[in-house]
């Protein structure tokens, strides 16, 4: 694709640009991918995670002792909140990514990302849990990092509110280094980051590319999820479409 040969050849010169999980750049980045409709059915996996929960913080249900969820949209409340729910609950050392949308604010959502890892909290993606857009930053702020067979991700373009992309930015830009930099924090080689951040590039902000569990482990060297988080279902993805909510933007 015309962007991604683009983005990889001006990456390669040490160039950064925001991930695809990213839509606006500018001081409150916001979030667009939201695909709930009256057509869209709760996975049971949500369905589950909301009946076992103890206790709720914006986006996050606490499951028990040592394990939260991630059900929804970040903004710029859930670092707080966060913060809130490791001080009432600190044994938390797992987060299960099920239904994941992305954020409404880009700078505090990588802020958690950043919180996350400092707790030194895994990341999980069961069988049938879905991350898209600005949660895949936080699924890489996981200390480990666990995907299993039917799990999905999707990633797109960024796009400010000026209407410019990646590709409109100096090579040498804040609104693409911030991105390569959270990567490298996140534990990738610069020349990694810069291959992940161009893929996340490589569609338009109006469309979206889809990766099974076993390509995004191929992109971040993750292993696979342990066997209670094993695929059962025959591992065809639960979303086959994504509804770019208008009231995000």
């Amino acid at each position: 694709m015309r962007i991604a040969t683009i983005l990889a050849s001006t990456l390669a010169m040490g160039i950064a640009a925001p991930s695809a999980a990213q839509t606006y750049v500018y001081e409150v980045v916001t979030e667009e991918w939201v695909e709930t409709s009256a057509s869209r059915f709760v996975s049971p996996q949500l369905a589950e995670a909301e009946q076992q929960a103890i206790a709720s913080y914006g986006p996050f249900r606490v499951l028990d002792d040592r394990r939260a969820a991630l059900v929804g949209i970040t903004n710029s409340h859930t670092p707080a909140e966060f913060d809130l729910m490791m001080a009432n609950h600190p044994g938390i050392e797992v987060i299960e990514f099920i239904e994941c949308p992305g954020t409404h604010d880009d700078r505090a959502n990588l802020r958690l990302g950043r919180m996350i890892r400092a707790r030194g909290i895994a990341s999980v993606v069961p069988e049938g849990g879905s991350v898209r857009s600005g949660a895949v930053e936080l699924f890489l702020a996981g200390e480990t990092r666990e995907i299993a067979e039917g799990a999905e991700f999707a990633v797109h373009a960024w796009l400010d509110d000026r209407g410019m992309g990646a590709w409109d930015y100096a090579p040498d830009s804040p609104e693409h280094r911030k991105y390569l930099d959270y990567y490298r924090e996140m534990g990738m080689e610069a020349e990694e980051a810069a291959r992940f951040y161009a893929m996340t590039n490589s569609v338009p902000f109006e469309s979206a590319l889809w990766l099974s569990g076993e390509e995004m482990r191929g992109w971040i060297a993750t292993p696979a999820a342990p066997a209670q988080y094993a695929d059962t279902a025959g591992g065809e993805p639960r979303l086959a479409y994504l509804d770019l909510g208008p009231g995000l933007n």
